[in-house]
């Protein structure tokens, strides 16, 4: 392994403190066909959904609400992780004040 090929440490606080804008994930890795995106959050997204891919939602700060079509909604937190299943329809919100998070999603 050269210096180039070498795994990067990341600093979650770093990279938090680089952007303000809201709703608008920065990708801050990329592996197997896959990006690691952070993400600021206040108030609430659309309803949406990703017919081909499953979505990974981890909260770092704050506590993220996830309405889900046809189920109950769930609230996820610092510590918790939520799997949005492909094709089901969702909307998260963060109506108890900011969270800050990391999604997980394929590239493209």
């Amino acid at each position: 392994m050269n210096e180039h090929d070498a795994p990067e440490v990341l600093d979650l606080d770093e990279k938090l403190a680089s952007f303000d804008a809201l709703w608008t994930p920065h990708r801050i890795a990329r592996f197997d066909g896959h990006q690691l995106l952070l993400a600021k959050v206040e108030g609430e997204f659309v309803w949406h959904d990703h017919s081909d891919h499953d979505e990974v939602f981890m909260p770092l700060t704050g506590v993220l609400t996830m309405d889900l079509e046809g189920a109950p909604s769930r609230r996820v937190g610092p510590g918790q992780v939520l799997v949005v299943p492909a094709g089901v329809r969702h909307r998260p919100r963060a109506d108890e004040g900011p969270v800050s998070m990391l999604v997980i999603d394929p590239m493209g």
